[in-house]
């Protein structure tokens, strides 16, 4: 074989690698593309409050069966959703830390509270409900996610938030 043809079967290669690459790129591109749509989808379909909302014979609804809530009401051995109420019975500053982490507070009866947090990204809405429980010197508190599944923790962590800012 002489170093000329030898050059273009070489030339011949790259151009097949290129447009193997090209593919391979395109094809990258349409998964991000249809995720990235996947995902504002959910993000606006979360806008819509759910209908678990409110409190029910007293007390703050039950979590799904998905680890996107947390619930102070939940029962002891629900690891998944079980979490410690809030020692206060400060609503004023419950009212003040929703705000500060950026709630907006949709209802507020002074006995009970329903405020919506909005992600930045793909504006995915989570509401966290609060329920004054004089009688025990306790806040009970459920947060929960509007759609999806998983949370990655954001729920638990914005509770954890909340009851530090009540803490003295």
């Amino acid at each position: 074989m002489s170093v000329r043809q030898w050059e273009k079967i070489q030339a011949l290669l790259r151009v097949k690698n290129m447009k193997a690459v090209k593919m391979v790129f395109i094809v990258i591109c349409i998964v991000v593309g249809l995720l990235l749509t996947g995902a504002f989808v959910r993000g606006w379909q979360s806008q819509q409050a759910p209908e678990l909302l409110g409190l029910l014979e007293g007390h703050l609804q039950v979590c799904p069966d998905k680890p996107n809530c947390v619930s102070s009401e939940a029962q002891a051995d629900d690891t998944q959703h079980v979490i410690a109420a809030l020692k206060s019975t400060d609503w004023q500053k419950l009212r003040q830390a929703v705000r500060q982490t950026g709630g907006i507070i949709v209802s507020d009866d002074g006995h009970y509270l329903h405020a919506a947090f909005t992600s930045s990204v793909f504006r995915f809405v989570d509401d966290v409900e609060a329920r004054l429980d004089k009688a025990s010197g306790l806040i009970h508190i459920r947060s929960a996610a509007r759609v999806g599944h998983s949370d990655f923790g954001v729920n638990r962590k914005r509770v954890e938030t909340l009851r530090k800012m009540l803490t003295p």
